[in-house]
């Protein structure tokens, strides 16, 4: 149930935010991806497959301790994002003899952010390779996931797989969420074109003054349960209502703001499964103001962002760092 949006500023500056929901723990921590860092994708049959040497350094999520980015950007300011959907994401079989262009699902973050600096730079690289639904074992399934993509001059898009074909798809909203695919998510948006940040005034009934009961009433009927479509519409409702911010510092204020309706706790969401209870929650959200090149984090048990500066980053070597971000005395404020 993730909830992805952009934030942008009267000069210029972007802000992406993003809630991450799951049913179990993802393990996840704050990793750094230095420069050169060595790539190795994965083919079918558990062949090799693409190999590359990163040209960014990258700051994001990772998952379960695997080498892959779920959620992250880079030192150029583009972010990419892994959304889960499912029921509709299939991906690509990969021509006998082309293993060596091959990656799995969930390569493709760490592929886009390594190689990179902006989103038309991101359409080239996607065509570029064979993306194949490769089953995690930690899950016991095949994550279905699309993408979205931001960079720091404003531009998004979102890349899926449909029926083993790639989509590209400009967004100029710069919202996804989950299931089903992207296309529909925008036509469903007509279904609320009556929706509106300001008050309805007030009316008269046969003489009798009919008042408003409280402001907000522009508004009525906006969908407010955690579903796909309707986080989607109010993902777009408040980024396209917000007052627009002055600079990036304003951005990032008011992405907090926003990415705190989409936050989820335990028992909201709950389906029984294998004679046991799976609860959907956000058990992380991040922030990233691709400007000034900045990643937030916060986990479930902690109320605090923490935020990592990638102009103090150390990109050199050749070896993964991670922040453990299960930590509870993790206390620096900015990296």
């Amino acid at each position: 149930m993730c909830t992805c949006f952009r934030v942008k500023a009267k000069d210029g500056s972007v802000v992406v935010g993003r809630t991450m929901e799951f049913g179990v723990d993802l393990q996840s921590k704050i990793t750094v991806f230095p420069k050169g860092y060595k790539f190795q994708g994965t083919g079918p049959d558990n062949k090799p497959g693409l190999s590359w040497e990163g040209k960014y350094g990258i700051v994001g999520m990772d998952a379960f301790g695997l080498p892959i980015v779920s959620d992250g950007i880079n030192e150029m300011g583009l972010y990419v994002g892994d959304l889960y959907q499912p029921g509709f994401a299939k991906y690509q079989d990969v021509p006998g003899g082309q293993e060596a262009k091959a990656i799995t699902q969930l390569d493709v973050a760490g592929y886009l952010l390594s190689s990179c600096q902006n989103v038309e730079e991101a359409k080239e690289a996607i065509q570029k390779v064979f993306v194949w639904p490769f089953f995690a074992e930690q899950i016991k399934s095949v994550p279905p996931l699309h993408f979205p993509v931001h960079d720091a001059e404003g531009n998004s898009a979102v890349f899926e797989y449909i029926d083993g074909k790639l989509n590209i798809h400009d967004n100029p909203l710069g919202v996804l969420t989950n299931s089903p695919d992207f296309g529909w998510h925008m036509i469903n948006l007509r279904n609320y074109v009556n929706l509106s940040a300001n008050n309805v005034p007030d009316i008269k009934l046969d003489g009798d003054d009919i008042l408003a009961l409280g402001q907000g009433t522009g508004m009525l009927g906006l969908p407010g349960d955690a579903t796909p479509p309707s986080r989607f519409i109010r993902a777009v409702a408040l980024t396209q209502s917000a007052v627009k911010s002055q600079n990036a510092e304003d951005a990032t204020k008011t992405a907090f703001h926003i990415v705190n309706n989409f936050d989820i706790p335990k028992g909201f969401a709950r389906q029984e499964m294998g004679g046991q209870t799976i609860y959907d929650y956000t058990s992380w959200l991040t922030i990233s103001d691709l400007t000034q090149k900045i990643y937030y984090y916060r986990g479930y048990d902690n109320f605090k962002f923490y935020g990592v500066r990638l102009d103090k980053v150390d990109f050199s070597g050749s070896e993964l760092k991670t922040i453990d971000t299960s930590d509870s005395s993790w206390s620096a404020e900015v990296f």
